[in-house]
């Protein structure tokens, strides 16, 4: 049975969601702070399949809590909760390493289907030997621009410095490889990468493409690699668009 961990400090909002979970099938722990959610998680390694987490804890902020967890496991999804709708609010959220922001009030229906989709792809990457884009790969590295990623060890460098990615960023990452100079929705990722019906709506993917384009590309703002294509979603470039 998968352990999901509820951590937030309304108990009203909590029960209803360890409700929902538990006639889903779910294992349901529920906390009302940072601290006792670290401990929760740090007491069971790697047996927590999911954890959806407020913003808005008292004395130590999801952010913290996110960023916490992410120094030992890269792996477990994170779901974050939050009433903060600004976009400096969502962008923080990613770069601690949640994989879905979604903002309060929320629709039920979207919560159960976005936990169920996550933890479907938490089971389905433990089953993977390998996420290494077969078609894409030089030996064991992928290079593009100054970067040099390893999909088997997760290992990144750019320009010789080394970044440490989330399970979901490499995915995203490989994902793109993969599809190389061809154009990929935002539906499509969200169907192939997160496991979600494209009929969410999300700024998720978007989110991501900004930490993809801090990561690897020289000017974020001016990006040579992760190309918008206007109207239709993203195009992974790898010996940059100002090159061809």
């Amino acid at each position: 049975m998968h352990h999901i961990l509820i951590v937030e400090d309304d108990p009203h909002i909590a029960d209803g969601i360890r409700f929902n979970l538990e006639v889903e099938g779910f294992y349901v722990t529920t906390v009302q702070d940072g601290p006792a959610a670290l401990e929760v998680f740090n007491a069971q390694p790697g047996q927590i399949s999911l954890i959806v987490l407020d913003l808005m804890l008292p004395g130590m902020s999801g952010y913290a809590v996110c960023e916490s967890i992410r120094q030992s496991d890269s792996h477990v999804p994170i779901l974050m909760l939050s009433a903060r709708t600004l976009t400096e609010d969502r962008v923080r959220g990613f770069n601690v390493g949640a994989d879905v922001y979604l903002q309060k009030p929320f629709d039920l229906e979207e919560l159960l289907s976005i936990v169920r989709n996550l933890v479907a792809r938490r089971t389905q990457s433990r089953g993977d030997e390998s996420i290494v884009p077969k078609r894409a790969a030089i030996g064991d590295e992928y290079r593009f621009g100054e970067a040099v990623v390893n999909f088997d060890t997760f290992e990144v460098s750019v320009a010789g410095n080394r970044m440490r990615l989330t399970t979901l960023e490499m995915k995203l990452l490989r994902y793109f490889v993969e599809h190389e100079g061809s154009v990929v929705t935002r539906a499509e990722l969200l169907e192939e990468v997160w496991g979600m019906p494209h009929t969410i709506t999300t700024r998720t993917v978007d989110n991501f493409i900004v930490n993809l384009r801090k990561y690897f590309e020289k000017d974020p703002s001016h990006p040579r690699h992760f190309v918008s294509v206007r109207g239709s979603g993203y195009r992974f470039v790898a010996v940059g668009v100002d090159e061809e």
